[in-house]
């Protein structure tokens, strides 16, 4: 039985953040479109604290990450920041606090064990073009867009440049960040920020239903799968071998591994259960 949409964390009488759960599926909606879904000190408050709990729950498989209103992530709350120019030590702390609790925050979805895809039905840019990079899958609206334009306010776009370029080729991250640009979502298919384009207002059916694709697999093997993969981006091509070689000893091993093996042979369907 599918669980109601509940907010994650209210702030005031509006959650910022929505959560619904079909089957084994997470959505988390951002909810702050008056804001364009700048990601404020309570967003990213929220979406860590649902991450953690989704991280810790054994019987969600997969997470879509959407977003309601006309824009998918402005990126920070930029009069959040300015706000504290006023502090005595000219908003460093408070500048400090929200780039490192974003940062942080990114980090999570890359290490959560579920994998996390982006349903983008509209602009993304700077730390909201983050965002989508930092998830394992995006899937596009044909009218979405995708800048860093952080250059264009004196701002560069430091810590985006981190997941986008861990995306695309250090020159297509080097054009967006340099120039500014809004790139299309056909383009960013082609640069590889996002896997694929969907027409509008489908694209959040059309991520749940690979959510379903990948959560009908077992859900250890993909959680294997997952760690490994951004493990050995940051080898060298020998360590990345032995270590993925080592993955694949235990991967081996595991209940999942051997059900599944034998199914193929059997020529019968797996039946998981997550070992």
């Amino acid at each position: 039985m599918n669980a109601p949409p509940s907010p994650a964390r209210a702030q005031a009488s509006t959650p910022v953040l929505l959560r619904e759960d079909q089957g084994d599926i997470a959505i988390l909606t951002l909810n702050r479109p008056d804001s364009r879904n700048s990601l404020s000190e309570a967003l990213l408050a929220a979406l860590g604290a649902e991450l953690d709990a989704i991280a810790a729950d054994r019987n969600l498989r997969a997470v879509v990450l959407a977003a309601n209103g006309p824009a998918f992530s402005a990126g920070h709350d930029l009069k959040e920041l300015t706000a504290h120019r006023n502090d005595p030590d000219r908003g460093r702390g408070y500048f400090k606090f929200i780039m490192e609790t974003c940062s942080a925050v990114m980090q999570r979805i890359v290490r959560l064990p579920q994998p996390v895809i982006a349903a983008v039905q509209g602009s993304a840019t700077a730390a909201g073009c983050q965002l989508v990079a930092s998830c394992d899958l995006a899937v596009a609206s044909s009218a979405a867009k995708f800048a860093t334009p952080g250059v264009n306010i004196g701002l560069f776009c430091s810590t985006p440049m981190v997941a986008l370029s861990r995306n695309v080729s250090r020159k297509h991250a080097m054009e967006m960040l340099l120039t500014g640009d809004m790139i299309a979502a056909e383009d960013a298919v082609r640069i590889g920020l996002v896997n694929r384009v969907a027409a509008p207002s489908t694209e959040r059916a059309e991520a749940l239903k690979l959510a379903k694709q990948i959560a009908s697999k077992s859900a250890s093997t993909v959680k294997i799968g997952k760690e490994a993969f951004y493990r050995q981006l940051e080898m060298n091509l020998a360590d990345a071998y032995r270590h993925t070689a080592q993955v694949m000893v235990e991967n081996m091993l595991a209940r999942d591994a051997e059900e599944g093996i034998s199914a193929f042979i059997e020529k019968r369907a797996p039946k998981w259960d997550g070992r």
